[in-house]
């Protein structure tokens, strides 16, 4: 293939958008929802701009609209808010009934999907993601909202009996756990966001939330939706700086619980501000190093193709994203042959075209960070080696190669978020091994290879050093019934459908002596409904 890609076309004029994906106007955004009011602001507003680069703009990024810059004085609105509407457990959301926060989840789904085609489009626009997967992130939202209530179905079920032991009646069930900061990532905006907001809700719990920097208009239409489906002050929203906002709610000790999905550096930050660290439960999703291992007997198609989808997949800004691989030396050559060709055949332009796999990065100066790791590699002895590798225009960067990489460079310790590739030979299977030990981070490890003898003793010291090892497959999350974390700086509690319950709950008992006066009493309580949690209704 010729060097010479049409780089140009990643530029377009208003006129030449397809009118069913066209922005009319800006999104200005001027509200807020905080104790169940959806408020006006009328402070300074943050700017959006769109990856997306408009010719009419000399080739420079297109204003989508603006937000609101909230002050410590609505952080401290929302934190009160979220208070009054626990109260110690006390308030109408924690006391409801199972079956009945069930229902105002369904809900609440029933309202969002109504959203669907402006949420989509607006998640394509503010971080540039292809329109397949801005669906597709959209629609596995859904579905694991849906998974979610039968998850707590299942739970429940399971809990409404009754145990007997040693003379003790007890039922055990959970309990909400109190007032939760949830914030998301901004490659994920919607789906991640909400696999902590949605279980952290229907298992009881207050929430202040908190969109990421990028990927905040696209929660907008879906205020309504918060404020209708829920009592008031369960849901409250916040906009602006992190540091400005969430300070003074750890510092507070009133956060419960945080949620983040993000980067170690600012979830130890904000666990460190919490005055009772004993106190606050944190369910994190932090950063990952992944290594793709392929081995010298690996099917070379296979290893190429997940390879090259499980590293440059939404530009490489995943955290299951492969960020470094491993190629034996026996195969390299035939390897960076093969994966270089199908970097070649990558369809890149913008988020609407069809099949595209490449687009422009929503990160300001994000090309120009990669730019420097390729650099420090290249002044260290890698090169790019394929075509057309690290050209940039603008907010668009082209997947480089990089071979070989050491131990020296920076993107061998980084995690680039981006479209880098990089590749290093290995003799014996201790050097990947070793990557791996002496890495920060512990999410998931890819292998590929034929040889069942050599696969199964890297499985025996892998499931020691990550949580996930994948066989002849890329890393990834899904499917969500899968638990989702990872060891070191990686993660902190479980995040799949069901572990997601048990991370924003707490398990609670009641226990009553086996008498002939306490066995009326608690009869008493079940067969006339008289509590919501100490029941043995079967939820369908």
């Amino acid at each position: 293939m010729s060097s010479n890609k049409n780089f140009e076309k990643i530029y377009i004029s208003k006129n030449e958008i397809p009118k069913e994906y066209r922005l009319e106007t800006q999104l200005i955004q001027d509200e807020y929802l905080i104790n169940g009011v959806i408020k006006q602001w009328k402070g300074p507003k943050q700017d959006v701009y769109s990856p997306i680069c408009l010719k009419e703009n000399e080739n420079k990024q297109v204003k989508l609209g603006s937000y609101p810059i909230l002050t410590q004085t609505e952080a401290q609105e929302a934190l009160d808010s979220a208070v009054a509407a626990y109260n110690y457990g006390m308030g109408e959301w924690p006391q409801m009934k199972v079956s009945d926060r069930i229902k105002a989840v369904e809900n609440f789904t029933f309202k969002m999907l109504e959203k669907r085609e402006e949420v989509v489009n607006v998640l394509m626009w503010e971080i540039g993601k292809p329109l397949k997967d801005s669906q597709k992130e959209f629609d596995r939202t859904i579905d694991y909202i849906k998974d979610t209530i039968e998850a707590l179905k299942n739970l429940d079920r399971k809990n409404s009996q009754l145990e007997i032991e040693s003379g003790i009646l007890a039922q055990v069930k959970r309990s909400p756990l109190g007032v939760t900061s949830c914030m998301g990532p901004f490659n994920y905006p919607l789906n991640e966001t909400f696999t902590t907001l949605i279980p952290a809700l229907i298992m009881g719990n207050s929430v202040i939330f908190k969109p990421p920097k990028f990927g905040v208009l696209l929660h907008k239409p879906l205020l309504e939706a918060f404020r209708d489906s829920f009592p008031k002050g369960v849901v409250n929203t916040l906009y602006g700086s992190g540091e400005e906002l969430l300070t003074p709610l750890m510092k507070s000790g009133k956060i419960d619980v945080l949620a983040f999905i993000g980067s170690s550096k600012v979830a130890s930050t904000l666990q460190h501000h919490h005055p009772k660290p004993n106190r606050l439960r944190s369910v994190l999703s932090l950063e990952a190093k992944n290594v793709g291992i392929v081995m010298p007997d690996a099917n070379l198609e296979i290893a190429v193709n997940e390879c090259v989808t499980g590293s440059l997949s939404f530009n490489g800004q995943r955290c299951t994203a492969l960020k470094i691989l491993y190629v034996h030396e026996n195969i390299v050559g035939s390897f960076l042959e093969a994966f270089n060709e199908k970097i070649n055949e990558i369809k890149f332009g913008l988020p609407w075209d069809k099949d595209v796999q490449i687009t422009a990065l929503p990160e300001k100066n994000k090309t120009k960070y990669l730019k420097e790791l390729i650099d420090d590699a290249v002044s260290k002895g890698s090169k790019v080696i394929n075509q057309n590798g690290g050209i940039i225009k603008d907010t668009f960067m082209f997947p480089a190669v990089l071979y070989p990489v050491n131990k020296n460079m920076r993107v061998y310790h980084e995690e680039q978020f981006g479209p880098i590739v990089p590749i290093l030979t290995y003799k014996n299977i201790q050097e990947p091994m070793q990557y791996l030990m002496e890495s920060n981070y512990g999410q998931q490890v890819s292998i590929f290879g034929n040889n069942s003898d050599e696969i199964a003793k890297m499985v025996d010291s892998f499931v020691n050093q990550v949580s996930r090892v994948n066989i002849n497959a890329q890393c990834q999350r899904g499917p969500d019934i899968f638990p989702f974390t990872g060891r070191k700086d990686s993660a902190q509690s479980t995040l799949s459908v069901s572990d997601a319950l048990r991370a924003f709950s707490i398990r609670s008992m009641v226990a009553i002596k086996e008498t002939s006066e306490n066995k009326e009493i608690l009869t008493n309580i079940l067969r006339n409904h008289k509590s919501n949690f100490l029941s043995t209704d079967f939820i369908l």
